[in-house]
């Protein structure tokens, strides 16, 4: 590797690392760095949410005046319209940046190229591609929605070696170790929106909370896809001022009711995930129940699965992950393993659909 290279992958992850922390959708995640024609860093700045300064303009700002002739280092191709904030390739162009070093091309249609163009128009060297892959590691709910049109959808349960979910009677605590479920409340840490089905709420009465000792960090918004029956007036998501997503007019304790089209009382899975995605919702995680999990996935739009595996045998029938009638091998689809860890006494998976 040259010398220019390891300068080059060392700033951009010192813009990733900016980003990392904020929660920015429907905006991505962005970081920028300053670095003067000596290699003195003069300026940087991350993104931290929807109506503030992108992170090129922060960076750009904290430069000032030294920004003439210096190199931009950039997680995202900087954006060519106009927003709730200016155009940050004008920015980049009027600061008298000589060099723009890009993670990765915006997949959004108003921008898409637009932005690294006009700065080769400006004639300012453009250098693509630099860790790409960590780039849209930082953002994949964004990339993935900007690219599919849908937010990612992320499958989570936790099941016994013999792949129940829960007992026959419906009890289900615990299946798994401490240590994954504090990995699960991770998951929910890195999301927009936590969702389940109404069955999951009468029977666990969830808060769908992050709970890990010191997190100070956004909590997920909880979001409830109601059926035809009516929702416990004195569940604790009230107190979160939930999203319920139903095909009809009710009235809720608290939180906001959004129409959904579907069919026999039930919400369309596609229509839902569009839902979300205008709400700003581009990653999100679904954690029950079974017809839920059941009627998402044959729908297509589950992203990927992360499944914890209990040391634990149920020795009969209980509930399984997705319901449905599993039918004949042909209806099985086909995943990539993604990823498989020791937890405590458990195991976590990680898969895609091919």
């Amino acid at each position: 590797m040259s010398r220019a290279v390891e300068v080059d992958d060392r700033h951009m992850r010192r813009a990733i690392g900016l980003a990392r922390p904020h929660r920015t959708h429907p905006n991505p995640r962005v970081g920028a760095v300053v670095v003067d024609r000596s290699g003195l860093v003069i300026g940087e700045g991350g993104h931290l949410g929807v109506g503030d300064d992108h992170a090129e303009v922060v960076a750009l700002r904290a430069a000032g005046r030294a920004a003439a002739g210096s190199t931009l280092y950039v997680t995202l191709e900087p954006c060519t319209h106009q927003g709730r904030t200016p155009p940050c390739v004008d920015a980049v162009i009027e600061a008298g940046v000589r060099r723009v070093v890009i993670g990765a091309g915006d997949p959004d249609a108003r921008v898409a190229g637009a932005g690294i163009a006009r700065l080769h128009e400006a004639g300012l060297e453009v250098v693509e591609g630099v860790l790409t892959a960590d780039v849209r590691e930082l953002d994949p709910g964004y990339f993935h929605h900007r690219e599919t049109g849908l937010p990612r959808v992320t499958l989570k349960y936790a099941m016994t070696l013999d792949g129940s979910v829960a007992a026959a009677d419906g009890t289900s605590q615990w299946i798994t170790s401490e240590e994954a479920r504090m990995d699960a409340h991770l998951l929910r840490a890195d999301v927009d929106a936590v969702v389940i089905g109404a069955g999951t709420l009468r029977t666990d009465d969830p808060r769908l909370t992050v709970r890990i000792a010191g997190y100070d960090g956004p909590q997920p918004i909880p979001v409830v896809v109601a059926g035809v029956g009516d929702l416990p007036e004195a569940a604790r998501i009230w107190e979160r001022e939930p999203v319920v997503l139903s095909t009809t007019d009710r009235k809720v304790p608290s939180g906001r009711v959004v129409h959904v089209e579907g069919a026999d009382g039930f919400p369309d899975p596609t229509s839902a995930c569009h839902i979300l995605s205008e709400l700003g919702y581009l990653d999100v995680l679904v954690e029950g129940g079974a017809k839920l999990a059941g009627e998402w996935w044959r729908a297509g739009v589950m992203s990927r699965g992360v499944v914890y595996i209990g040391a634990m045998v149920g020795g009969g029938s209980g509930i399984s992950p997705l319901a449905g009638v599993f039918q004949t091998i042909d209806d099985a689809a086909v995943v990539s393993l993604t990823g498989v860890r020791s937890l405590g006494t458990d195991y976590r998976i990680d898969f895609e659909p091919k």
